[in-house]
């Protein structure tokens, strides 16, 4: 996870995700010392409930206002490979941080470098455009102006996971920017947002290849996506206990049955993201870049 220190609302990226409201009512220093202290709150609570959380700082130059969200740069993969991500926004693609790769590094390490595929115009924005099924190597992905498919499909043949693609749309007909708003997947559950994938067929593909790898679906509507209900992720303690992380606002937008659901599966660990969440457009999961070895 990584402490922001210039957070705040960023023009570059709100073109594609809706998801994104500027503060006007707060100037930057405010938006900041609030991003930040629900960071440093979201990190405690980890940490309690026994999840080991790695924390690099930000830095003040370059300006990186989403470094808070490094999932979408890095992603860690079993066999200690490393992916990293071509960016849509030019000044996200400054997040990228070599001292961070060099502390994962060992001597069988992988990495699997798609940045340049950026002077192309393909992008493909790590755990934000992709919700891995890690147990089943199954890869997920919205094609959106974020996300390209062919990009996709390489980066799963060097995986070996097979590739899920299905075209996300908002309530106004716009593309969703990330996948992972609108469906995790946990190790026995699954949620989704089944009315924002408009083709038929590739939502049956979808729920069923959910089905068939042995998720318990767990449906959200448009609203509860939009209160980052679908953000959520599922990790475990250094007990192997499962806790599933999620924000105040999209713990609050679900229902008794689906919390109860829930958990089934984990305890549920709810902290308040409301300024990262409104200026950022991302959410608790888009906070955890996960290492998996």
């Amino acid at each position: 996870m990584i402490r922001p220190v210039q957070f705040g609302f960023n023009e570059q990226t709100a073109t594609s995700n809706s998801f994104q409201v500027n503060s006007d009512d707060l100037n930057s220093n405010q938006i900041q010392a609030k991003a930040l202290n629900e960071f440093n709150v979201f990190v405690d609570l980890l940490r309690t409930k026994g999840i080991e959380v790695i924390v690099f700082e930000d830095t003040k130059q370059p300006t990186t206002p989403d470094s808070v969200f490094p999932n979408n740069w890095i992603s860690f993969h079993e066999n200690n490979t490393m992916v990293l991500y071509p960016m849509l926004a030019k000044n996200r693609r400054l997040e990228r941080r070599n001292d961070i790769i060099d502390f994962f590094m060992s001597e069988n390490s992988k990495i699997i470098d798609l940045t340049n595929q950026e002077k192309r115009n393909f992008f493909l924005e790590g755990t934000g455009s992709i919700v891995f099924d890690y147990v089943n190597q199954i890869a997920y992905a919205n094609c959106s102006p974020r996300t390209d498919k062919k990009l996709l499909r390489l980066l799963c043949e060097k995986l070996n996971y097979k590739a899920i693609t299905f075209k996300a749309i908002d309530e106004n007909g716009k593309d969703i920017y990330h996948t992972n708003v609108l469906m995790c997947i946990g190790k026995d559950f699954a949620i989704l947002c089944p009315e924002s994938i408009p083709n038929k067929k590739e939502l049956k593909q979808v729920l069923q290849s959910l089905e068939n790898t042995g998720h318990e679906i767990i449906k959200i509507t448009y609203q509860q996506m939009n209160s980052f209900a679908g953000n959520m992720y599922q990790l475990f303690n250094n007990s192997g206990k499962s806790c599933i992380v999620l924000s105040e606002q999209a713990y609050n937008s679900l229902n008794k049955e689906q919390i109860k659901k829930l958990e089934q599966y984990g305890e549920l660990l709810h902290t308040p993201l409301y300024t990262i969440e409104k200026n950022g457009g991302g959410s608790a999961r888009c906070m955890i870049a996960d290492v998996r070895q």
